[in-house]
């Protein structure tokens, strides 16, 4: 583990506050060197555009950040370029403003990759119009230049960051693991899902997406570096990690049966119990991974106890007392995928195997191409991307004409970009945005006051750089912070650029509100509510899910990467829905997603995920004793029903015959004893869940298709 000790210093940095740190690196570097080269203006222009280049510049493999800062700096240069022309003009200026920002939104059919490239020309606008350079050849020819070798500076930094990123990711992932076990297991204490527990089930979805989302960020550095230094094992603890949210899943199986009597009050509190000692585990083992190795000796001792239920006795007329065995083993089996995550970040045993080849790895690398198929896609008014785009482009005109024809003195390019940064693709990032916005301005604006105290221009460019860096680092971690450092460096960038001037603080804070009123004022023009597009997203997962049962149940050993493929899309699917179930919590309540409904969905989809990994983990390591002809046949007829129950139609007939015929019995001996009897009745509950998924996919649709109480005038 030499490449730890080497790293470990780094690796107690978040990889946002590294990848900052560099992009203020590079935009000094560049606005240094051009001001001392060709003059203030020059350098000015040329910072300009580096920093409107930086803005996709976030932690990614060499290939994808390339890709990404060069298009966000051509497009960029082109609505500078566009804009500065057009300064003499200020009603075709207003105008083009809008339709820049139209074109620019519409790359966000490219997926949320697309994000930061989607700001890029916005930004270069705001500052085309503050500080408008002499002509369109030298606003072209320096910001181009900015921009240029700004992209050359992020291709270095990226492939000097590499190892970092890649070690870093994994981190995040035992981060998030963690954060999930612990929302699980609080989750578990729940006797059943019911409205009064939505702050639990919000806890538990957020942790959810936030570890999809960082499994997929950590398959993306992992698995396209395989002659890396380490790549066998950062991919085998990838791997582990992976197999253990599948684990984690089964945990909530089979719950129902142990009722709410005191007994089985007391199972569940042991298996949250035990979850939260799992998560200690992995606690200590990510201190450990990034550099404190005392917390590895923690992590090791841990493991040997955590995860095990003892104590628990029924008596041996209950049947529930052949389940809490079968519980007990879920646990000590998330125990030692745990214990096993820990050898493999210690450096135990040798080198790991993997089952999968470095193109079939590669298979699960999120895609990273920019077809415009994908835009043309979106050009309805029925697309959230398209709306959204309509919606910014009138916001930012009318933002611009206000400010331009108001009595006071206000500045245009400031309350165009409050707008820009506030108005966002739905009202619950909005508000939020609208809240730190005004919040971070105003902070902004007091810390500057000080730091005009001393008038020095070398100070205040090195905090300009430094609030560059922490701009960019919080952007998408504490959007209040990234509010105050952007404050910070857009007034002393106008100082720079016009000494003569003052920092107009009183004017910045009103201008601050009305953009922050404009942009509330326009997120209710053509909205995109959650209830348009969840319908088409509740049945992309249950087609997701169908597809999974199909590969999972398939019992062929050969089909192990079709089998992860659609695994990962599920997960996917279910997130997307989660996501969507989080943003309608601030949308009017008149057209707000039923949550409870929503999530009963999504919680017996859950269900069926966990059943399908049991399936899957039982004949992938238990198999030894079964009948595998008589397998075979069970699991092809569990398929065929878990199809039914998800094709949206027949679901009622197999989900009453099946639950009818378990009538909560379990099988008479221990699943050690008779494993096909449990693997039957695990069959028989896939089944039973599958269609109570089914169901309330079926019963969420109908709601959805419900008009609101009041029409929606959009």
């Amino acid at each position: 583990m030499a490449s730890l000790h080497d790293l470990r210093f780094w690796l107690r940095i978040p990889a946002y506050v590294v990848n900052g740190i560099e992009v203020a690196v590079g935009v000094g570097l560049i606005h240094a060197i051009v001001g001392a080269l060709a003059g203030p203006q020059a350098g000015l222009l040329a910072s300009s555009g580096a920093i409107c280049a930086s803005l996709p510049d976030l932690p990614g493999t060499v290939g994808r950040t390339c890709r990404r800062v060069a298009i966000g700096a051509l497009l960029a240069c082109a609505a500078s370029a566009v804009v500065t022309a057009l300064i003499p003009h200020p009603w075709g200026l207003g105008f083009a403003i809008g339709a820049i920002a139209f074109a620019s939104l519409l790359t966000l059919g490219w997926g949320p990759r697309a994000g930061p490239i989607s700001f890029a020309p916005i930004l270069a606008i705001v500052f085309a119009v503050a500080a408008p350079a002499p002509s369109v050849h030298e606003a072209l020819a320096w910001n181009g230049a900015g921009a240029a070798t700004y992209l050359a500076w992020a291709v270095l930094a990226s492939w000097t960051l590499q190892a970092f990123y890649r070690w870093t990711s994994l981190a995040e992932v035992l981060d998030a693991t963690t954060r999930l076990l612990r929302s699980r297991a609080s989750l578990l204490a729940l006797a059943r899902l019911d409205a009064a527990d939505i702050a639990t089930m919000r806890s538990w979805i957020t942790d959810e997406a936030a570890l999809a989302e960082r499994l997929q960020a950590a398959r993306d550095f992992v698995f396209v570096a395989q002659d890396a230094h380490g790549a066998v094992r950062h991919t085998a603890i990838l791997l582990r990690l992976i197999e253990f949210r599948d684990v984690l899943f089964t945990s909530r199986l089979d719950l129902d049966l142990m009722g709410s009597d005191d007994a089985g009050v007391v199972v569940r509190r042991r298996i949250a119990g035990a979850l939260e000692g799992i998560a200690d585990t992995l606690d200590a083992a990510r201190a450990a991974y990034r550099g404190d190795r005392r917390a590895l000796a923690r992590a090791a001792a841990m493991r040997e106890r955590a995860g095990v239920m003892e104590g628990v006795s029924l008596p041996a007329s209950d049947p529930r007392a052949r389940l809490v065995p079968a519980l007990g083993d879920r646990m000590r089996r998330l125990a030692g995928e745990a214990g096993a995550i820990v050898a493999l970040l210690a450096g135990e045993g040798s080198s790991p195997d993997i089952p999968l080849t470095p193109d079939e790895l590669r298979l699960f690398v999120a895609p990273d191409g920019w077809p415009l198929a994908a835009i043309r896609a979106h050009l309805t008014l029925r697309s959230p991307v398209f709306r959204h785009a309509l919606r910014m482009s009138l916001a930012l005109s009318a933002a611009y004409f206000i400010a331009h024809g108001s009595p006071w003195a206000s500045h245009p390019a400031w309350v165009v970009l409050s707008v820009a940064v506030v108005l966002r693709g739905s009202l619950e990032q909005t508000l939020a945005r609208r809240n730190a916005r005004v919040l971070g301005t105003l902070v902004g604006c007091m810390l500057v006051l000080l730091l005009f105290q001393l008038p020095s221009n070398a100070f205040l460019a090195a905090i300009f750089i430094a609030s560059v860096a922490i701009a960019h680092a919080f952007a998408g971690v504490h959007y209040v912070v990234t509010a105050i450092a952007a404050t910070v460096m857009a007034l002393i960038q106008q100082h720079l650029a016009f000494p003569a001037g003052n920092f107009a603080i009183v004017e910045r804070i009103g201008d601050t509100f009305l953009g922050a009123a404009l942009a509330w004022a326009f997120s209710y023009v053509f909205p995109s509510w959650e209830r348009r597009s969840l319908p088409q997203l509740v049945e992309r997962a249950i087609e997701a899910l169908r597809q999974y049962a199909a590969t999972a149940m398939a019992g062929s050993e050969g089909a192990m990467v079709e089998q992860r493929l659609a695994r990962v899309r599920a997960y996917d699917a279910l997130g997307a829905v989660a996501a969507a179930f989080q943003r309608s919590a601030a949308e009017p309540e008149r057209v707000r997603l039923p949550l409870v409904e929503l999530a009963t969905l999504l919680d017996y989809a859950q269900r069926l995920m966990a059943h399908l990994s049991m399936i899957r983990l039982t004949l992938a390591h238990r198999s030894v004793g079964l009948d595998m002809p008589q397998v075979a046949a069970m699991l092809e007829r569990a398929n065929a029903d878990v199809d039914q129950c998800l094709s949206l139609t027949g679901r009622e007939a197999v989900g009453a015959a099946q639950a009818s015929e378990l009538a909560g019995e379990l099988p008479a001996a221990p699943p050690i004893d008779d494993r096909l009897a449990w693997l039957r009745r695990r069959l028989k509950v896939t089944v039973l869940d599958a269609g109570n998924a089914g169901r309330a996919a079926a019963d969420l649709l109908a709601r959805l298709r419900v008009a609101p109480p009041r029409a929606d005038p959009s």
